[in-house]
């Protein structure tokens, strides 16, 4: 079992900055690629960006691409999302997932190919 505690959510002006992290307990991450999705009210939980297992491999959605980075630390149990030049259409609730095999297919782009989930931090924009 894997439990995931995402942090680091809270209220930031337009253009600004934020660090989410995502701290594991249970078994080493190191078997698992990881990811970040979000869900704003009344909408689905979308994907936001994954990593792989060792971290060599990352991908973003088009909406994010070039302002946020995803990376991991393995060692430490923790992935973490650098959020910059954010936008009030990034305010959502974080969640973030640990999986295997998902770079098969893209099967990151789906929540339902994720086997451990966090329980989210909010994360708001004011513009």
């Amino acid at each position: 079992q894997v439990q995931l505690v995402e942090s680091g959510g809270g209220l930031v002006q337009a253009g600004g900055s934020l660090r989410l992290s995502c701290a594991a307990s249970g078994h080493s991450l190191r078997k698992f690629g990881m990811s970040w999705f979000r869900q704003a009210p009344g909408n689905e939980r979308e994907f936001v960006s994954t990593i792989s297992r060792g971290g060599g491999v990352e991908y973003y959605a088009d909406s994010v691409k070039g302002r946020f980075t995803i990376s991991r630390d393995d060692a430490k149990r923790t992935m973490y999302l650098q959020m910059n030049y954010v936008k009030p259409e990034d305010t959502a609730v974080y969640y973030c997932a640990a999986g295997v095999d998902l770079l098969l297919g893209s099967a990151y782009q789906r929540p339902g190919e994720y086997e451990y989930w966090g329980q989210g931090t909010q994360v708001t924009v004011s513009s």
